[in-house]
């Protein structure tokens, strides 16, 4: 093999529930075949899926309450608690829900929230979905998703504002790669100290990526500005965990062609 690049993690994330607020780590620590623990742990069911917890499968992100088709999920602010499996959310500051996500009762509460907040935008009564360590990831293998920083810097200048790098919701995101390289490292491994990413997948992006984290507002249309140039809408790569361990931001990355 041989080495190219000098990359750091710059960031960080989890989703503990699927289309709610990202959640910045220090440290993570990925396994053989895993996700990001806790990554898209939960998700809310937007009409009935027939999921069964018991044999989890995977199902498209629209089968759930999700970005892409609804934006005004950005204007909340979710907080989870490993320990305690109790989920907040909080609305223009305020507590609006607060609840225990491993209790059936607790799934209710939130489950009313949604119901209530979320009427206009559900097909059906809204379920809180989890499953024996499944993940809701909008792909069906268990994948760690990765942005490179410079590429987004690149968008920027293709739409002439900023752009915050939580629009593409990544588990990591990479400062030192030139922008658009990454695309060019499909079927590379990636070396983070001891642990091995075998890079998968290019991300194609969907409208998700024009809705602004914070505000909620759909504002830019990035999909259809990468489409005008560079003729395709990705941006990003999915990664398969080869070897585990703990990553920390700082860490270097290291680019290896078998």
């Amino acid at each position: 093999m041989s080495g190219s690049s000098k990359a750091t993690v710059a960031a960080l994330y989890r989703y503990p529930v699927k289309g709610l607020s990202a959640e910045p780590l220090r440290h993570t620590t990925l396994t053989p075949g895993g996700t990001v623990p806790g990554d898209r742990s939960y998700a809310i069911e937007n009409g009935p899926t027939g999921f069964d917890p018991a044999a989890p499968r995977y199902f498209p992100k629209s089968r759930f309450l999700m970005l892409m088709r609804d934006e005004r999920l950005a204007t909340l602010e979710s907080r989870y608690d490993d320990a305690s499996r109790v989920l907040t959310i909080l609305t223009g500051g305020e507590e609006a829900a607060r609840a225990d996500l491993g209790t059936v009762e607790g799934r209710a509460a939130i489950e009313r929230f949604f119901a209530t907040t979320f009427a206009q935008e559900l097909k059906g009564p809204p379920r809180v979905l989890v499953g024996n360590g499944h993940s809701f990831s909008d792909v069906a293998r268990k994948v760690v998703s990765i942005i490179n920083l410079d590429s987004v810097a690149a968008i920027e200048q293709m739409v002439g504002q900023p752009v915050h790098p939580l629009r593409f919701r990544a588990n990591l995101y990479v400062r030192g790669w030139p922008a658009w390289s990454e695309l060019d490292r499909l079927g590379h491994t990636l070396a983070i100290g001891d642990i091995r990413l075998k890079v998968v997948k290019r991300i194609v992006r969907c409208t998700a990526t024009n809705v602004d984290p914070e505000t909620g507002a759909r504002d830019l249309d990035i999909p259809n500005a990468l489409a005008r140039t560079l003729g395709h809408r990705d941006c990003g790569i999915y990664a398969e965990v080869v070897t585990g361990g703990t990553v920390r931001i700082e860490d270097g990355i290291e680019t290896f062609r078998e």
